[in-house]
């Protein structure tokens, strides 16, 4: 069985919901990511949210707000979907699917970050050229619902 720790980061940049969100764009321009783990604090490393680079351009840009003054936790998704270190791949790969995520944080049993899968590791990690096709179709459908 192939567990989510075999496909994950390690160890993801993360931020704090106080950062202002400039930061989050820098770390995200520096890092090349599209998306950044939000954390309590550098000590506990409690996962609180995650904040995406359409976050920022929908929530930040569009609207006009201040890069420097408007705070991570504004714009930050905070109904996240996780998996555990030791869960097989399949239960993140399902969860990535039906909720179209392209990206999804691994905590431990503390809710404590310490990895993330992105849609890149599977393309680039699942050996099976079918089932990453079937992935991505799944992530990038509209939602019908």
């Amino acid at each position: 069985m192939k567990t989510c720790e075999s496909m994950m980061t390690k160890n993801p940049i993360c931020c704090l919901p106080t950062d202002p969100v400039v930061k989050a764009a820098q770390l995200m321009k520096r890092e090349n990511i599209g998306s950044i783990p939000v954390i309590e604090n550098e000590q506990t490393r409690k996962l609180v949210g995650i904040v995406t680079d359409r976050d920022l351009a929908l929530k930040v840009v569009a609207q006009e707000k201040d890069v420097k003054s408007t705070q991570v936790a504004s714009v930050m998704s905070e109904m996240l979907v996780t998996c555990q270190a030791e869960d097989d791949i399949q239960k993140a790969l399902d969860a990535m699917s039906e909720h179209q995520l392209r990206r999804i944080p691994i905590v431990n049993s503390d809710n404590k970050i310490v990895g993330i899968i992105a849609q890149a590791d599977v393309a680039t990690r699942v050996n099976k050229p079918e089932k990453t096709a079937e992935i991505v179709k799944d992530i990038s459908q509209a939602n019908m619902k």
